[in-house]
């Protein structure tokens, strides 16, 4: 047994990177369900949540100054992309040497393509390539046992292109468990507490989608006046736990 690391950045010069968690949660129910055994309100919690939207407290929590962990985890997951489409855009760092975090309330299809449109600008050839290296990781993990009896938590995929090449890689790995009593999942279903559903595929297809609209609509502008494809929704178990960030390196296991 070893441990093999790559510098997924080695190939290219002046690279552009994205960092998408994938998912429709980045938290295992293992630590949802410790955060509900004792909860106590946290003013810190409440603090990064009004920062975002003071109006997404409740009155109660408003008046007490604080929000329980695990109201606080399912609430970060639903105001962006993550509840809606299964990943989210963690960091994005352009050729140029610019660097951007600022994609907490990034939710909507719209807002994630215009997102994914400044990213790839100026650079044609890395959507096909994308389109390509997502179908291909799809593929494999359909027809993965490793990947059917593991959760897969917080992991993200790393997009990386310069002028001439692309490329994608699966990365961050340290919330990856085996499934409990030879448990098996689709990676697709909806999260109900217990089934330890992840999402996975639900973000990467819809992934797929949205790199495979663009280029459909660069190489046939007729293209933009046809309707979206549904967008996949994800309702959080969120009824069950009421009551109660960072570019990635380019390294790679």
């Amino acid at each position: 047994m070893y441990l093999q690391l790559q510098d997924l950045l080695g190939d290219f010069t002046s690279p552009c990177v994205m960092d998408c968690k994938i998912g429709v949660r980045t938290y295992l129910e293992e630590e949802l369900a410790k955060a509900k055994e004792k909860p106590k309100l946290r003013k810190d919690m409440y603090e990064k949540m009004i920062q975002i939207d003071p109006n997404a407290p409740t009155e109660e929590e408003h008046r007490l100054k604080g929000v329980t962990k695990p109201r606080y985890m399912v609430w970060r997951e639903t105001i962006s992309s993550t509840a809606t489409l299964g990943f989210r855009i963690e960091g994005i760092k352009k050729s140029d040497g610019k660097s951007s975090k600022d994609f907490k309330t990034t939710k909507t299809r719209e807002q994630i393509m215009q997102a994914f449109q400044d990213f790839t600008n100026g650079f044609p050839h890395a959507l096909p390539k994308y389109i390509q290296r997502l179908k291909a990781i799809k593929a494999t993990l359909e027809v993965s046992d490793f990947f059917s009896s593991h959760e897969v938590i917080g992991s993200s995929l790393l997009f990386v292109h310069d002028k001439t090449n692309a490329n994608v890689w699966l990365i961050d790995f340290a919330k990856t468990l085996v499934l409990p009593n030879g448990m098996s999942i689709s990676h697709s279903s909806k999260w109900i507490v217990g089934n330890h559903e992840d999402g996975y595929l639900i973000g990467l297809n819809n992934l797929i989608s949205i790199f495979t609209e663009m280029h459909e609509t660069l190489t046939d502008p007729a293209s933009s006046l046809l309707p979206a494809p549904p967008v996949t929704t994800i309702v959080t178990a969120a009824s069950d736990i009421s009551e109660d960030e960072r570019l990635t390196g380019a390294d790679n296991t």
